[in-house]
């Protein structure tokens, strides 16, 4: 099965927060890697350490690390804006963070958060991303997925805000295992069952993703702009 990516170029997902990165691209990210496409992953915040503690902070960081290690991640990219707190500052500074950084690496795809996932700071992460891959400037990704988040992009108000409907499923069978390995490396973050953000809960959301297309796993993103 062919990725639906341009066949070469630079590869970032964008994540508001560490691990957002792998509920919703995880097995993606394994497939690309695994064929020898080069994968960044951007973290547009950091947890405030007068709120989480820099323990906390610190230990994030190190399954951050160890999760991209096992998804073969090129290179991980920490803006450290403040985590909860995006509409607090300046909108333009997220935006110049996330413009330099996509020319910076020269990104031919992005995959980005749903606007319509509850959490504020995916909100606004995906309207910067869209800033800056505008396609008014001599380089910019040609392609742009959407992805979910289990907890945020299913908790908002059904009809009310925009619904995440997918066009685009890349089967990731062969890579389910690897994306679960890495989210169990955010020990800090897994919960058990039935907790939305447990093994066994991004394991099911990849079999239902997986049975719409007739596969036994997969991923499922939104098609924002292709152009290839």
């Amino acid at each position: 099965m062919i990725l639906p990516v341009p066949d070469t170029g630079p590869v970032l997902v964008i994540a508001p927060h560490p691990d957002d990165e792998v509920l919703g691209v995880g097995g993606t990210i394994a497939r690309l890697s695994r064929a020898g496409r080069e994968v960044h992953v951007c973290i547009a915040t950091r947890g405030r350490v007068e709120r989480f503690g820099q323990e906390q902070v610190d230990t994030v960081r190190r399954e951050a690390r160890a999760a991209h290690d096992i998804l073969g991640v090129e290179h991980t990219h920490w803006l450290d804006h403040e985590a909860a707190a995006l509409d607090t500052e300046a909108h333009g500074d997220l935006n110049r963070s996330l413009a330099d950084l996509v020319k910076r690496i020269g990104a031919q795809v992005l995959f980005v958060p749903h606007v319509g996932d509850i959490h504020l700071d995916h909100q606004l992460v995906f309207l910067s991303a869209m800033v800056a891959a505008r396609p008014a400037q001599q380089q910019y990704p040609a392609a742009i997925f959407a992805y979910e988040t289990l907890s945020e992009t299913n908790w908002n108000a059904p009809y009310l805000t925009p619904p995440f409907v997918p066009n685009v499923f890349v089967d990731i069978s062969e890579t389910l295992d690897t994306k679960l390995a890495a989210f169990s490396a955010f020990a800090s973050q897994v919960r058990p069952s039935p907790a939305e953000r447990s093994i066994s809960a991004l394991s099911a959301l990849a079999t239902l993703r997986g049975a719409t297309v007739h596969r036994h796993a997969a991923e499922a993103f939104v098609a924002i702009r292709q152009c290839y």
